[in-house]
C-alpha cells in the first residue's frame, strides 16, 4: 500500500510544491544518524504531512564534525531532538529553548555487565559512555548510590564492553542493547539495570526550538509539531510499513544496519511512548518528571539552578 501510494503522493507534491516553496525553509536535525529512533520524522516527510501543513522542511542529520546542538546555535538547524535532561542542562548554559512536541514517555537508558553480575555492586567499575553526552541520569545515578564509576567516553562503547575493555556500558534499550544481544551476548535482567523500573524515570527524546526562533515562528512551530505528532501515530499503526520508510532513510545516508535491528528499535520506541499510567501515547511533557529531573540535576551538580516545566513549554 506504501509503495503503491507513493506515486500519488509524487504527484501531489509536484502541486503542492509551489506553495510550500513559498514559505521559509525549516531544517530539522535529529539529534543522530538515521535509524528508526526517528521513525516518525521520516513519515511526516515522506508521506507529505509537513507538506500538507504548508511547510518546506528539510530534514539534515548530525555528522561526525557537527553535532544537533551545533547546528542549532549556529541557526543552521531550527529544530532539533533533545532528551529531557540533555535540553535542562543547555538550558542550564543560559540557552533558551523551547519543548514544541514530547515523544519519550520513559526513560530507555540502561546500564549492562556481564552475565549475573549486578551493576550496582561494581563499585569503582569502568562504564562506557558516549562522546556525545546522553549521561547526566547515569552521572547521577553513580554519585547518588557512592558506586564512584570511572567513565570511560567512546563513539562506541558498547564495542570496548564487547571486547572485555571495560566492565560494563551505558546503552538505549531502543539501540545499544539489541546490538548487544544481536552480537550474541547473553545477557539476562540481573545484569542489566533499567532506568525507567527506578526513581529515574525521566522523560527523553522531544522536540526543540531555540526559544528566540520560537517566539517569531510560533504558527509554524505549531504546525510542525502538529505534523511530527501525525507521522508517529501513523507509525504506531503501520509499523511495517513504517520500517521501509525507515530502511530508505537509512540506506540513502549509507547507514550500517539491518531490518531486524530497526524493527526492534521501533518497537522499544513505540513502546516507550505510551505512559505507563494511562496506556496512552500523550505526546506531552510531564511537569512531574520536569522537576524530578531538575532535581536529580542539581543534586549531582549538573545544575546549578532549577529548570522548570514553565521555562520549557512552549507556549
Amino acid at each position: 500500500m506504501y509503495k503503491v501510494g507513493r506515486f500519488i503522493l509524487a504527484l501531489a507534491g509536484l502541486l503542492a510544491g509551489v506553495f510550500a516553496g513559498a514559505q521559509d525553509r525549516l531544517i530539522f536535525t535529529p539529534q543522530w544518524t538515521p535509524q528508526a529512533q526517528f521513525a516518525g520524522y521520516y513519515v511526516a516527510q515522506e508521506l507529505g504531512f509537513f507538506r500538507d501543513a504548508g511547510l518546506n522542511v528539510e530534514i539534515v542529520h548530525p555528522s561526525a564534525s557537527q553535532s544537533a546542538l551545533s547546528r542549532m546555535f549556529k541557526n543552521e538547524s531550527q529544530a532539533t531532538t533533545l532528551q529531557l535532561c540533555q535540553a535542562m542542562e543547555v538550558m542550564g548554559s543560559d540557552v533558551p529553548l523551547v519543548n514544541i512536541l514530547q515523544t519519550s514517555m520513559n526513560n530507555s537508558m540502561v546500564i549492562a555487565s556481564r552475565r549475573g553480575v549486578d551493576p550496582l555492586t561494581q563499585k569503582g567499575a569502568r562504564v562506557g559512555c558516549w562522546f556525545a553526552g546522553f549521561g547526566q541520569l547515569a552521572y547521577c545515578l553513580s554519585d547518588k548510590e557512592h558506586l564512584d564509576y570511572q567513565w570511560v567516553p567512546s563513539t562506541t562503547p558498547i564495542n570496548l564492553f564487547i571486547k572485555g575493555a571495560i566492565d560494563a556500558t551505558l546503552a538505549m534499550s531502543y539501540n545499544e542493547y539489541y546490538q548487544l544481544v544481536q552480537s550474541g551476548m547473553e545477557l539476562d535482567e540481573s545484569c542489566v539495570y533499567r532506568f525507567s523500573d527506578h526513581e529515574y524515570n525521566v522523560q527523553e527524546d522531544g522536540v526543540y526550538m531555540r526559544l528566540d526562533y520560537y517566539e517569531k515562528h510560533k504558527e509554524e512551530a505549531r504546525k510542525f509539531a502538529d505534523a511530527c505528532r501525525r507521522g508517529w501515530e501513523w507509525a504506531a499503526a503501520h509499523p511495517d510499513e513504517t520500517l521501509d520508510i525507515v530502511m530508505k532513510f537509512v540506506q540513502d545516508n549509507h547507514i550500517i544496519t539491518n531490518r531486524s535491528m530497526q524493527k526492534l528499535m521501533l518497537a522499544e520506541v513505540l513502546r516507550l511512548q505510551i505512559n505507563r499510567e494511562t496506556g496512552e501515547r500523550e505526546f506531552r511533557l510531564r511537569p512531574d518528571m520536569v522537576q524530578k529531573a531538575s532535581d536529580l540535576l542539581i543534586e549531582n551538580g549538573i545544575l546549578l539552578t532549577p529548570v522548570t516545566y514553565e521555562q520549557l513549554i512552549a507556549r
